[in-house]
């Protein structure tokens, strides 16, 4: 509906951007352009002249009798007037008869809702539509259609493409008590089976639908046709056809991408398979990329309304334009349309012999009403995990194809403004009375209603498991998947150990192209499948440069193992282990106490999901190779919705020294991304020395409470003697640092989760100054602010903050 809403700023592109205009690669046999309701020939601003309708008697006889002709009475479309000055007025059923050469041709209607003279206002019309016994629009308002486009627009171009023999027979039938108008009427030839043989292989290749072929029994409506990266090519700069290409920034949702990249030197060679008239050059001169895969967790992705109960054609547009990646592999991606795989490992630079060519491919997809009446179309493009790899796409089309008779979707998509149609509204309430009778005094129906209930929950199950076996194949081909024979040959059949945890064992590899990769091999009796899959897509949703990268995966039965970077300096407890002597400095150490809270805080705020850890200790904290901590091992985490923080507390994980006391009893609150705070600190605790890790390693539940909230700590805090954190030998200044993150940590392992900041607020903390931090209260292993009044606990002012936060909302 919005596919011609920038059609008025044409003229001042054409003028800009090529002068007079494109050389076209296709002459059409039949040009036909009807002015309806004017009176001479005019000629619009492209120069294209537009004849009167009764030139070619393309009328019947009693036209006068049938229709009227009428001026607008207010031109809000100055800058494109021809043929929205006039239009010609259906009083009933109204038929033109275009004699053209057999073949499938371009029909374009024209509309501008407005007044017409004195006795119609556009604004009030229904009407249907029909060409060659296909119904092309039902109960159409042409203003509500324009109203409800994004962007709004002052007129409309409805584009089909129509199978024809010998007569064109087009068919205006205004609805009860109103009337039907039309302001132009275009009829142009195409190639034959241009958007009916499939791409420039002679195949379309059905993802959802059982169309492979489209024969003549077919009729197609246009709905998008895009210049991906680029600006408006209008109709004069169209290879012949006189196509208008819009931008895609109204579709395009992805971030961080190249986009709107421009090649205006580079001289396009159209190969036989992919002729000049497909798409002009503008197209494949502008595209949108990744830019390789530095970032391999993002997408290429456009959402697009479409109705539901259909099968769509859509055409992809490609031209491999960069000649420093050919020869390099480096245009291999994956195509997804309505998130489901259209194109697995597509390989650009293989199928452009000659740098830079185009090719096109199309696929069918059926799009059913499960997500409503008017749906969304997702389309994504992933490139792959090698280092050259990157997707991109040149220009894009989605049409429509008709069901048995008809294309025109459902009348309720269109939102009726108040007053629009009496007509429609009085139907309306009688059907609505008609189907309450038949309802109320029909138990057949009721029955009926129960087992048509009963067959929907059972296809919604059903519904539920294929999405799901559809995701765990997205994230197989989304990230690298690995067969249990690669892991073993990356990892030398598991001879170089380099840690071991309660899940499984992590063994040192290369992989084929050189880099390092630690591969973590999962026990065989740990979880199922459905767990695996959900802890790879965590990790394969984020992207920080303080949480580790994952880079693949293997999934084979009960062998599962998950790849991922390889950082050299390994674990953060091996610098801060009491058996051995100190190798980090007090600002290195802060330097790491800034990063693990920005990687959680990423965790928390970041993600589109909230990803509670629930195991942060020094042996889940890894160095790169200038010492910049990246927090791993969340892949068991639980994964709360983002109005949801209390999770449940089946399978929770943990250290001893460093759980947060909610979780061994709920008098201190629910399970929640707090209990990551409380970790933080016992973490950053030990970091500066301020715990003692042979109580830690000793210490049960039961008698936790002297190792978690050691006493002294605050004695030497108040007394100002805090030899006992890092010794004697610090300055000033690495003295200051010391204390305020003892400060932070101890705010942060307050027993009420209320009584903890939030990661963001921690970080805020830590960059913050050391004037800002008061000493916060001794905390008791045996009070909780769940528990007792308000007033017992002396917070800081962003705590109360929070407080509210978590009393006004489900975080």
């Amino acid at each position: 509906m919005i596919f011609y809403v920038l059609f008025v700023f044409s003229v001042f592109v054409s003028a800009t951007c090529r002068g007079e205009g494109a050389t076209a690669a296709y002459k059409p046999n039949d040009v036909l352009l009807i002015n309806c309701g004017a009176t001479s020939y005019t000629n619009d601003t492209g120069n294209r002249t537009w004849t009167v309708e009764f030139y070619w008697d393309h009328s019947p006889w009693n036209s006068e009798k049938l229709s009227f002709a009428a001026k607008a009475s207010y031109q809000d479309v100055a800058a494109f007037p021809v043929p929205f000055r006039e239009a010609r007025i259906f009083r009933s059923n109204f038929t033109y008869k275009f004699h053209v050469s057999p073949g499938w041709k371009f029909l374009r209607l024209y509309f501008y809702p407005t007044r017409y003279g004195s006795n119609f206002d556009a604004n009030g019309s229904f009407f249907s539509v029909k060409v060659n016994g296909f119904t092309l629009l039902k109960n159409f308002s042409a203003y509500l259609t324009v109203k409800t486009s994004k962007p709004e627009s002052k007129y409309l171009i409805k584009e089909f493409i129509v199978p024809v023999f010998e007569t064109l027979s087009l068919t205006f039938t205004p609805s009860p008590n109103s009337l039907a108008f039309v302001n132009g009427v275009e009829i142009l030839s195409m190639p034959d089976r241009f958007y009916t043989k499939g791409g420039d292989d002679a195949e379309i290749r059905n993802v959802s639908s059982t169309v492979n072929t489209i024969d003549e029994a077919t009729a197609l409506e246009t709905l998008y046709r895009l210049n991906v990266g680029g600006h408006l090519v209008p109709p004069v700069n169209d290879t012949g056809m006189f196509r208008r290409w819009l931008p895609d920034d109204e579709f395009f949702i992805s971030e961080n991408s190249v986009t709107k990249q421009v090649l205006s030197d580079v001289d396009i060679y159209y190969p036989p398979e992919t002729p000049a008239y497909v798409a002009p050059e503008d197209v494949y001169k502008t595209y949108r990329a990744m830019g390789n895969n530095q970032n391999p967790q993002l997408n290429l992705t456009w959402l697009f309304k479409v109705d539901a109960g259909f099968t769509y054609l859509v055409r992809l547009h490609f031209c491999n334009s960069l000649p420093e990646v050919d020869g390099q592999g480096g245009r291999i991606f994956s195509i997804f349309i309505g998130n489901q795989i259209a194109k697995l490992d597509l390989d650009l630079t293989f199928l452009t012999y000659v740098s830079p060519s185009p090719i096109y491919l199309d696929f069918s997809i059926y799009v059913g009403s499960e997500n409503g009446l008017r749906p969304d179309l997702r389309l994504d493009l992933h490139p792959s995990n090698d280092e050259f790899d990157d997707a991109i796409l040149n220009g894009l089309e989605i049409l429509k194809l008709n069901n048995p008779g008809s294309i025109t979707g459902p009348n309720s998509d269109v939102v009726m403004s108040k007053g629009a149609s009496n007509v429609a509204n009085t139907t309306r309430r009688k059907r609505i009375v008609t189907i309450t009778l038949i309802a109320a005094g029909s138990v057949l129906l009721a029955v009926s209603v129960i087992v048509f209930l009963i067959f929907l929950v059972r296809q919604i199950k059903r519904r539920k498991k294929s999405r799901q076996n559809n995701s765990v194949a997205m994230f197989k081909v989304l990230l690298k998947h690995y067969t249990y024979a690669e892991v073993r040959k990356i990892t030398k059949s598991f001879s170089n150990t380099i840690g071991k945890g309660g899940f499984g064992t992590v063994y040192g590899g290369n992989l084929c192209n050189g880099p390092k990769v630690a591969v973590k091999v999962l026990k065989d009796s740990m979880g199922n499948g459905e767990d695996f899959i959900n802890e790879v897509a965590s990790m394969s949703q984020t992207s920080h440069v303080n949480i580790v990268s994952l880079l693949g995966f293997c999934y084979e039965g009960s062998k599962r193992a998950i790849v991922y970077e390889f950082l050299e300096n390994g674990s953060l407890d091996q610098f801060i282990s009491r058996e051995k002597p100190l190798t980090l400095d007090v600002k290195t150490l802060y330097g790491i106490s800034l990063g693990v809270a920005r990687g959680l805080e990423y965790l928390h705020y970041g993600c589109k999901t909230r990803i509670v850890h629930f195991d942060i200790k020094p042996q889940n904290i890894l160095l790169d190779g200038n010492l910049c901590p990246k927090v791993s091992d969340f892949g068991l985490a639980k994964l709360c919705e983002t109005r949801e923080s209390i999770v449940s507390l089946m399978d929770t994980r943990g250290t001893i020294g460093y759980i947060a006391p909610e979780v061994f009893s709920r008098m201190y609150g629910g399970v929640s991304h707090k209990s990551d705070v409380y970790s933080y600190g016992m973490l950053v605790l030990e970091m500066f020395g301020a715990r003692s890790k042979k109580i830690v390693e000793t210490t049960t539940v039961s008698n936790a409470s002297s190792a978690y909230f050691p006493d002294w700590i605050y004695e030497d805090l108040e007394n100002g003697q805090q030899t006992w954190i890092l010794g004697d030998e610090i300055t000033t200044e690495e003295n200051e640092i010391a204390r305020k993150m003892i400060l932070v940590s101890l705010w942060c392992i307050q027993p009420c989760p209320m009584d903890r900041p939030p990661m963001n607020r921690v970080v805020e903390m830590i960059e913050g100054s050391l004037d800002a931090l008061e000493i916060p209260p001794k905390p008791s292993m045996h009070i909780s602010r769940g528990f007792v009044p308000d007033q017992s606990s002396s917070l800081p002012s962003f705590s109360h903050g929070y407080e509210a936060e978590e009393k006004n909302s489900n975080l």
